[in-house]
């Protein structure tokens, strides 16, 4: 009994160790009781709480076969309406079927004339139709032609010249231009336009194309780069001479137009080569399109219309002035007239005065009684003229 054991490096005598698993054991199966207890507490709960479930559903089953009874009663009641209601479904959809039947049919008719016109029209737009492209083929000729006549320098240059002459011949009258006009130093230049009162403006339409068309066309980097060397050798050979041949002092305008034929070259050229448009402002050429060629005409037609305009004003001006010395001699002569109808007034006035007094004389001289005194005798023995009777005053003598 004495004997000890070694527990985590002390000796511990036997029976205390003894005692000590004894209490362990106990411990240890009062603690499986309580688990052991709480285990059977937590069936009795499980098994009332499925109970109470059982319970509620066979309540739950009671409700639904209720629910399920009068369900049954309802369904019969709607299969019941429902059978009077597909009846009476049944005779509308046959009384609408007949009825739409009979607008198909009418749709189809309307839809078949309908048809037929359309068709008709289909066949008089075809006949445009070929008519339009037998014009787009002859068109497409006119194109190539004029594809043609601007890839030949002298046709081209023949080109430019030709629409350049129709938008002065348009817009101008026959006394405001003059084509191919020989100056001073011998050159000819396209056109020449008479402004009113100022030096005639000089016009040239050989624009060298050559050099954009091959810029257009070119493919690669290279290729650009000789086309854009190119317009600006021959476009900046062109400016100088225009510049020379065309500007000459006293002759002619100190600006020239120089007419490019074609509105998207004149936009390549604004765009692409701005310097070359500013070097020909500093020469004094100016790129005019057909756009603005015709825009420069109607400034000159209203420069035209305003010195004519002038120069009718100055003759009704000085028509207007021979009208008013005209007037002037004709107020002249009518206070002239005036004066000699009012001396004629005052001789009128004083010759009424005469013969008023003439009257008066006369009726004074008829109340006279000659019958009872015989006129006075003279030492001669005839009558005096002139003596009044005995017993009256001689009449008083007028001035006049």
């Amino acid at each position: 009994m004495n004997d000890a054991i070694v527990l985590f490096g002390h000796p511990v005598p036997l029976l205390h160790a003894l005692a000590g698993a004894g209490a362990a054991a106990f411990v240890l199966l009062a603690a499986i009781a309580v688990q052991l207890a709480g285990l059977a507490r937590a069936r009795r709960e499980e098994a009332f709480a499925a109970h109470e479930r059982a319970r509620e559903l066979d309540a739950r089953l009671a409700e639904m076969r209720g629910l399920q009874a009068q369900l049954t009663g309802r369904m019969q009641t709607v299969a019941e309406v429902f059978g009077t209601r597909q009846n009476d479904l049944a005779r509308f959809l046959s009384e609408r079927l007949e009825g739409l039947q009979h607008r198909v049919g009418q749709n189809l008719d309307a839809s078949a004339r309908h048809t037929a016109a359309h068709i008709a029209s289909l066949n008089e737009r075809l006949a445009l139709i070929d008519a339009a492209q037998k014009n787009l083929s002859e068109l497409s000729g006119h194109v190539l032609g004029l594809k043609d006549v601007l890839a030949n320098k002298q046709a081209r240059g023949a080109f430019g010249q030709g629409r350049m002459e129709a938008i002065v011949r348009d817009g101008l009258p026959a006394n405001g231009y003059r084509f191919q006009p020989t100056l001073a130093n011998g050159k000819r230049p396209d056109c020449l336009i008479d402004l009113p009162g100022d030096l005639p403006l000089a016009v040239d339409a050989k624009f060298p194309l050559e050099g954009l068309s091959a810029f257009r066309e070119a493919n690669d980097g290279e290729a650009r780069r000789r086309a854009v060397q190119r317009v600006r050798n021959d476009i900046g050979y062109h400016i100088r001479e225009v510049a020379e041949k065309y500007l000459l002092p006293g002759e002619t305008q100190d600006i020239a137009l120089l007419f490019v034929p074609s509105e998207s070259i004149y936009a390549d050229l604004h765009e692409h080569f701005d310097d070359l448009v500013q070097r020909a402002h500093r020469a004094r050429v100016i790129f005019v399109s057909p756009s603005l060629l015709t825009m420069a005409i109607q400034l000159v037609q209203s420069l035209i219309r305003d010195t004519r305009m002038r120069e009718e004003a100055r003759v009704i001006q000085t028509e207007v002035g021979r009208l008013v010395d005209d007037i002037g001699r004709l107020r002249e002569r009518v206070d002239k007239l005036d004066t000699h109808f009012r001396q004629a007034q005052e001789d009128v006035g004083q010759i009424r005065v005469s013969a008023d007094k003439v009257a008066r004389r006369g009726e004074a001289i008829a109340a006279l009684d000659f019958e009872d005194a015989p006129p006075p005798r003279d030492m001669n023995g005839t009558a005096s003229r002139g003596l009044p009777p005995r017993g009256m005053a001689p009449p008083a003598h007028s001035p006049e």
